[in-house]
């Protein structure tokens, strides 16, 4: 079913009811009515919010490689990266750095990885269209979605008391996202740290549905699906504290590092695989392409240089991550991508 939706080149992030089930799913682009003995698959899984750049690498890759089967999974940068050291995946979507344990459970399964940054993303705060909110800071956000929160925070009025008396209904992103991972570090200090009492999805289109429908909800995710969506959605300014200018996400807001919840998307490629003459020719596709790609669905590219690098990182199969182990904060990509890898 999924297969026939991606057939053709839409806006992945527009196809919403009909890919609630895209979690734990695969798409697979291309595939030959019979296989021929020649053809290699490329296989991909992991983060909702990357899918649709790998997605869109992977189907125009697939229209001039036809003796290459690509296909592209959904669940979630920590359930991704669970396939990828158990050795079940090539390519794992990450919308957050690997963490040391994962590294730990990959060096233990004997796998080795590179690392890729391929794309920039404003994780954005969105609420109903209908929703009178204008602005918020990180302390409000973290009194809406902290642990302690729940089953106490319950109208918007509790947050700010300029706020109406209504039932305050969030969405966000499963325990297995990496873009949950990423705003319960940022926001409430400590990665997986939530309240629990919200509805949650791995698939970000069936929060935007729920969002879109609800005129008291507040969610989070990647730019891109605010971007194909901001005629049912509103993003939210965001200030680091009180007193500071909010600021809202757009391109322009993270090439100049304003944003305060922008943030790399990557990809992680094993080093086994990349022996592979199918995962170097698709590697090399990606990153020649991902300026173009990434703008295409709704992301921000980096700079030039960062691609070029990432490209002789691959080439050279430097192992391990530049993230784990250190702050990245006011560290630009290409300073980053010339550091030092934790292996």
């Amino acid at each position: 079913m999924v297969a026939n939706i991606m057939k053709f080149k839409v806006n992945p992030l527009a196809l919403a009811s009909g890919l609630a089930a895209i979690v734990a799913a695969t798409v697979t682009f291309g595939v030959p009515a019979v296989k021929s003995q020649n053809t290699a698959t490329v296989k991909i899984d992991g983060s909702s919010t990357v899918f649709p750049i790998s997605e869109a690498v992977a189907e125009d890759f697939q229209n001039a490689n036809r003796n290459v089967n690509v296909t592209v999974g959904v669940s979630g940068t920590g359930g991704g990266i669970k396939k990828f050291c158990a050795g079940e995946i090539d390519i794992a979507n990450a919308s957050r750095p690997i963490k040391a344990e994962e590294m730990e459970v990959c060096k233990k399964a004997g796998i080795q990885f590179i690392e890729l940054p391929i794309a920039y993303d404003a994780l954005t705060v969105v609420v109903n269209s209908q929703n009178p909110i204008s602005k918020l800071t990180f302390a409000e956000l973290k009194k809406m979605w902290e642990k302690d929160a729940q089953g106490k925070i319950k109208n918007w009025n509790q947050v700010n008391p300029s706020w109406p008396n209504a039932p305050l209904n969030l969405y966000g992103p499963g325990a297995d996202s990496g873009t949950f991972d990423y705003f319960t570090e940022v926001i409430n200090g400590k990665a997986k740290e939530s309240r629990g009492d919200y509805t949650a999805s791995e698939d970000d289109n069936v929060l935007v549905q729920g969002i879109s429908r609800d005129r008291n909800s507040l969610g989070y995710f990647g730019y891109a699906y605010y971007e194909a969506n901001q005629k049912r959605l509103k993003a939210v300014p965001i200030a680091k504290k009180d007193g500071d200018t909010p600021v809202m996400p757009s391109v322009e807001t993270v090439k100049n590092n304003s944003y305060p919840l922008s943030r790399p998307l990557l990809i992680y490629v094993s080093a086994k695989a990349a022996d592979r003459p199918e995962i170097k020719q698709f590697i090399q596709f990606y990153l020649s392409q991902a300026p173009r790609l990434v703008t295409e669905v709704q992301y921000i590219p980096l700079p030039d240089q960062a691609y070029q690098l990432a490209g002789q990182h691959f080439n050279n199969k430097k192992l391990g991550s530049v993230f784990v182990g250190r702050s990245t904060v006011g560290i630009s990509i290409e300073e980053l991508l010339r550091l030092e890898t934790t292996l």
